[in-house]
C-alpha cells in the first residue's frame, strides 16, 4: 500500500515558503474526522504520514477515522514520536543499553553504526542537583559545585554520548526542569523535517519522554507522553510506539477562578476528579469556554499531572492563546505563523465556532468553584479544602505515630518541634515553578509578610528551585527576591531538588530530634509527588501545596494549624498576622507579572541553552563510537544481552516459584526503586563501601542508575515498603525491603533473598494491589525485578507506564480477575507458584487471554495483560531492546 493511498498528500505555503503536508480532510468525504477529538487528529494525521512504512496499513487509517467513541479500546496503532525527551536519571541509563547494543550488535556480526538515534533525542540535566546546602546567598554555587564533584563521571558519559550519537544534544546541568525547557524552548507545535531535494515535511510536534510528566507540554498543545527508558530508546531507534486506540475523556471547562484561587489549586481538583473518574490508559482532552480565559501556564500546570490523575495524556487544543505563548516566549516569527496556518488548515485550531467533538466520556467543572487547597499526606490525588487542613491532618496522624502519642496534642511548642512540625518547606519541581502567577503569588506574600516582622520557624528547611532561568530573572525584576530570601527561599538550584527526592539532609539538631522521638514531621512543597518516602527519608507526611502556600507553612511551621483562620504568627507589632492579610489579590499578582514577565528574558536565557559552564566545559570525555567501559561505581556495561543469540528462544513455563513480595494498593514506582538516599547498611550500601565508595559520596539511587549492581541491590528498598509476605499467621515484617526466604522464614533484605533463590535455580513472582506501579515511568522498577529473578508479576491493576516496562523487560503481567485479590483467594505469599503455559499465551487469538496460576495446588485464573500484538513480540523476544536489536541485525 502506497504512503498516498488517501490522496492526502497536499502543499501548503507560509511566508513565502512551501512545504509538504498530509491533510486531514481528504478523508472527511468518508468519514466524519471534523468531529474527532483533538488528540486523535494527531494521530490520524501520524497514521496517515507514516502509511507504507511496515507499521501502518490502510486499515489502520481507517480504524482511527472511524473511531466508536463508546467502544472498548481493543485496536492497536502504531504511533511514530517526531522527537524523544530525556532526563539525566532515565537517560544516563538510556544511553548506557544504547553504548552495551552497539558492543552486542558487533558481537554478533552486525554493524554498531546501525545503534543511532533515528529521530532527534534531546537530554536535559535536571534531576541531580540535591539541596545540601540553603537559606544563603551562595547555596546555589555551592550545591551546583558539589553536584559536579558527584556527577562528573555521569555527565562526562552523556557528553560521550553527545559526541558519539550524531541525533542526541544534551543541555547542561543548571539550566533548567526538563519539563519547562521544553515548554519554553524545545516544543515547535509544529515539527518540520528537512529533506534534501523536496519540499520540507510540517507535521504535528509529537514525542515520548522517559518522564512521567513529559505531559506538561500538552498544555501548549502538542502531544507526549511519558515512558520507559526502554520504549524511548527503541523510538529513538525508529521503533513506533504501539498502542491501544485510546478512549477519550472530554472535560468541559467552564467560568474563571475565583479570587484566592490558584493554578495549584485548580490542578488538585482536577486530580482528585480524574482519579475519581478512572482514566488510567486513557487520553484526557480539555474544551468548553472556560480554556478562552486560561492561561497558557495553567494549561501546562494541568497537563504536567496527567500521571497523578493517570491519564495517558492531557491535552489543550492549539487557540489564540497558543499563540501568545509561542510569541511571549520567543519563538520565531515565521514559526508561529507556521503553527497558525497548519492548524487552521488541519482543524486543530480551537475558538469559539470549533464544533465540540465526539468524546468517550465527559465531565465537567466550573472554575468558580475551585477553592484554595492542598493534597496529602501520601498521594497527589487526596485533596484537603485548605479550611479543613488542621482536621484532616490530626485524622491522618494517627497512621503515623503510636496511638498514644497520637491522642497527644500536635502541636508546636515554643522552642521544641512535635507531630505536625513542617520541617520541609520547598518551592520546586516542574509543576509549579513553569507558573509566573503562583511564584509571584510567593514572592508577593513574602514581601507582606516581611513587611510585617514574619520569618520562617528555625526548624523549616526553605528552599527555591525555579524550573529555568527566567523565573529568577522576572522575581529580581519585580524586587521579589529579597523578600523570599528574607524568609529563607534562597535558590538553591535549577533543577527538581525535593520534589524528585533530592530534598538533602535536615539540619542536624532536627534530625536528631525527630529521631529520638519518632516525630511524624511534615514536608510542603510546591511539587506534583507526595508518596511515601520519596521526598525525605526522616519526614514522614508530605503535603503539596502552592508556592505561596509552601512560604505560609513556613511561616506556621506546623501543619497543626487552621492556616485559612488562625493567625500564622506574631507581627513585629504585637499584633496577630493571619494568612488573609498577606496574601496577594488576583489584581496585584496580574499586574505584577505583566510589568516584570518579558519576552526578551526567553530569548537571553535560551540563547546559548546547549553550550554549558566551566564545569560542565573541564569534563574529561572518552571519544570513540563505542564506550570505553571501566571499573566505575556510575555507569557499568548492563547484562541484558549477554549471552544473546541471533534467534530468540520459546519463553518458559514458571514452575517451583516462590514470593518476593506481597504488596498493597498505590505501590509506586518509587517502591519498587526509590531515587533518594541510599542508607549505610542497605545491601546498595554495602556493595558501594566495598568499592571504595564512602557514605558521603553515595549520592542518591536516581544518580546510580548507570549502574546496575547499585540498582539491583536498591530494588524494593523504599523504607516505606511494607511487605506483608505471611499474612495474618506470621509477625509483621519490617518496613522497608525485607522479605521471608521460603520455605524457612528468615527474614532478608530482599535483594539477599533474591540472590539465594537465584542460586537454588527458584523463580520469583510479585503480588500486587491495585494501581500497582503508579508514579514515574521509571524503567528500573521493572529493570530491578528481571535482575532479582522476578519472571511474573500479579496484581489487581496496573498502571500504564509500568505495565507496559514490565513486557519491556520480558517480566509478565498478570492481573486478578474483577473482585479478586490475593486477600479474597486466601494467599498468603508462602505458597509454590507454577503458571503454566506461557508459550501458548503467545499464539494468536482473540485479547484478553487468561493464565491459570496455581498455588500450592489451588489454582485461579488470571488475565495476561500482555495488551497489544506487538508487546507478544517484545515478550517472545525476552524484551523489547532484544527485539529491536535482532531487528537491526536482520
Amino acid at each position: 500500500m502506497s504512503a498516498n493511498s488517501f490522496d492526502a498528500r497536499a502543499e501548503l505555503e507560509v511566508g513565502g515558503r512551501r512545504f509538504e503536508i498530509f491533510r486531514l480532510d481528504a478523508l472527511q468525504e468518508r468519514f466524519d474526522v471534523a468531529r474527532l477529538p483533538f488528540a486523535l487528529k494527531i494521530l490520524l494525521e501520524n497514521l496517515l504520514r507514516n502509511e507504507g512504512n511496515g507499521s501502518v496499513s490502510a486499515a489502520d487509517i481507517e480504524a482511527l477515522a472511524c473511531w466508536d467513541a463508546a467502544a472498548e479500546p481493543s485496536v492497536e496503532i502504531a504511533f511514530t514520536p517526531a522527537r524523544v525527551l530525556l532526563q539525566d536519571f532515565t537517560g544516563v541509563p538510556a544511553v548506557v543499553d544504547l553504548a552495551a547494543m552497539r558492543d552486542a550488535i558487533v558481537a554478533l556480526g552486525g554493524d554498531a553504526a546501525r545503534i543511532e538515534p533515528l529521530v532527534p533525542a534531546e537530554l536535559v540535566i535536571d534531576h541531580s542537583v540535591q539541596v545540601d546546602v540553603f537559606g544563603t546567598r551562595d547555596a546555589f554555587a555551592r550545591n551546583a559545585a558539589r553536584e559536579f564533584e558527584r556527577n562528573a563521571e555521569r555527565y562526562a558519559f552523556l557528553r560521550w554520548g553527545q559526541n558519539a550519537f550524531e541525533r542526541f544534544a544534551v543541555v547542561p546541568p543548571d539550566t533548567g526542569i526538563v519539563h519547562q525547557v521544553n515548554l519554553e524552548y524545545l516544543a515547535r507545535v509544529v515539527f518540520v523535517a528537512e529533506r534534501e531535494g523536496e519540499l520540507p515535511l510540517a507535521y504535528p510536534d509529537t514525542l515520548v519522554g522517559t518522564d512521567s510528566h513529559t505531559t506538561m507540554v500538552n498544555g501548549l498543545g502538542v502531544l507526549g507522553w511519558g515512558v520507559g527508558g526502554i520504549e524511548a530508546e527503541a523510538a529513538m531507534l525508529g521503533q513506533p510506539t504501539t498502542m491501544l486506540l485510546p478512549a477519550v475523556v472530554g472535560f468541559r471547562l467552564e467560568g474563571a477562578l475565583p479570587e484566592g484561587a490558584t493554578a495549584t489549586d485548580l490542578v488538585l481538583t482536577v486530580t482528585e476528579m480524574l482519579r475519581a473518574k478512572g482514566v488510567v490508559g486513557r487520553f484526557v482532552e480539555f474544551y468548553g469556554p472556560g480554556l478562552a480565559g486560561l492561561p497558557l501556564a495553567d494549561r501546562a500546570t494541568i497537563g504536567n499531572m496527567s500521571p497523578e490523575f493517570g491519564s495517558t495524556a492531557a491535552i489543550f487544543p492549539i487557540d489564540a492563546e497558543t499563540l501568545r505563548y509561542l510569541r511571549f516566549s520567543g519563538r520565531p516569527a515565521e514559526q508561529i505563523e507556521l503553527v497558525e496556518a497548519y492548524a487552521r488548515l488541519q482543524g486543530l485550531w480551537h475558538d469559539e465556532v470549533t464544533p465540540e467533538p465526539r468524546f468517550s466520556d465527559t465531565l465537567a467543572l466550573d472554575l468558580a468553584t475551585v477553592e484554595p487547597s492542598i493534597a496529602g499526606p501520601r498521594r497527589p490525588q487526596d485533596r484537603v479544602p485548605l479550611r479543613a487542613a488542621r482536621e484532616r491532618f490530626q485524622e491522618s496522624l494517627a497512621g503515623f505515630v503510636e496511638p498514644s502519642a497520637a491522642d497527644a496534642p500536635a502541636a508546636i511548642a515554643t522552642e521544641q518541634i512535635d507531630h505536625g512540625a513542617v520541617v520541609i518547606a520547598a518551592i520546586t519541581s516542574c509543576t509549579n515553578t513553569s507558573n509566573p502567577s503562583v511564584m509571584v503569588a510567593a514572592g508577593l506574600l513574602a514581601r507582606a509578610a516581611v513587611a510585617r516582622g514574619l520569618t520562617a520557624k528555625p526548624w523549616v528547611k526553605t528552599s527555591l528551585a525555579p524550573g529555568s532561568r527566567v523565573v529568577t530573572e522576572y522575581l529580581a525584576r519585580a524586587g521579589l527576591t529579597e523578600p523570599l530570601e528574607a524568609l529563607g527561599f534562597n535558590l538553591v538550584g535549577y533543577g527538581c531538588t525535593t520534589c524528585i527526592g533530592n530534598s538533602g539532609p535536615l539540619p542536624e539538631e532536627v534530625s536528631r530530634e525527630v529521631a529520638e522521638r519518632d516525630l511524624a514531621v511534615v514536608a510542603v512543597l510546591s511539587g506534583n509527588r507526595n508518596f511515601e518516602g520519596r521526598i525525605q527519608s526522616e519526614v514522614k507526611m508530605n503535603y503539596l501545596a502552592s508556592p505561596p502556600l509552601v512560604v505560609a507553612y513556613a511561616i506556621a511551621g506546623t501543619m497543626d494549624i487552621d492556616i485559612a483562620g488562625e493567625p500564622l504568627a506574631t507581627g513585629s507589632d504585637g499584633e496577630p498576622v493571619y494568612l488573609r492579610d498577606i496574601w496577594p489579590s488576583s489584581a496585584e499578582i496580574a499586574d505584577t507579572v505583566a510589568d516584570a514577565v518579558q519576552s526578551d528574558m526567553f530569548r537571553k536565557s535560551y540563547a546559548e541553552v546547549f553550550d554549558g559552564d566551566a564545569n560542565w566545559h573541564s569534563l574529561e570525555v572518552p571519544g570513540g563510537e563505542h564506550y570505553d567501559w571501566r571499573d566505575s561505581t556510575y555507569v557499568r556495561r548492563p547484562p541484558f544481552f549477554d549471552g544473546l543469540a541471533a534467534t530468540p528462544s520459546v519463553p518458559r513455563d514458571i514452575a517451583g516459584a516462590r514470593v518476593l513480595a506481597v504488596l498493597g494498593d498505590s505501590v509506586t514506582t518509587d517502591h519498587i526503586s526509590p531515587a533518594g538516599a541510599i542508607k549505610r547498611d542497605s545491601p546498595a550500601g554495602r556493595y558501594l563501601q566495598e568499592h571504595g565508595v564512602s557514605a558521603a559520596d553515595f549520592n542518591s539511587y536516581g544518580a546510580r542508575r548507570g549502574n546496575h549492581e547499585v540498582m539491583v541491590r536498591g530494588t524494593f528498598a523504599n523504607i516505606r515498603l511494607r511487605n506483608k509476605l505471611g499474612g495474618a499467621g506470621r509477625e509483621p515484617l519490617p518496613e522497608g525491603g525485607f522479605t521471608r526466604h521460603l520455605p524457612g522464614g528468615d527474614v532478608l533484605a530482599i535483594y539477599d533473598a533474591a540472590m539465594l533463590y537465584a542460586q537454588q535455580g527458584v523463580p520469583l513472582v510479585v503480588l500486587g494491589g491495585k494501581d500497582y506501579g503508579a508514579g514515574s515511568s521509571r524503567d528500573w522498577a521493572a529493570k530491578g525485578p528481571l535482575l532479582l529473578g522476578v519472571r511474573a508479576v500479579i496484581a489487581e491493576s496496573f498502571e500504564r507506564i509500568h505495565r507496559a516496562n514490565l513486557v519491556g523487560m520480558g517480566v509478565l503481567p498478570l492481573q486478578f480477575l474483577p473482585g479478586e485479590s490475593a486477600d479474597s483467594l486466601g494467599l498468603s505469599g508462602e505458597e509454590v507458584f507454577g503458571i503454566d503455559g506461557v508459550a501458548g499465551l503467545l499464539e494468536p487469538g482473540e485479547r484478553p487471554r487468561q493464565a491459570t496460576v496455581t498455588a500450592d495446588g489451588r489454582s485461579f485464573e488470571t488475565r495476561v495483560r500482555i495488551d497489544t500484538p506487538m508487546e507478544v513480540e517484545y515478550y517472545r523476544h525476552g524484551g523489547i531492546l532484544q527485539y529491536v536489536l535482532r531487528q537491526l541485525l536482520s
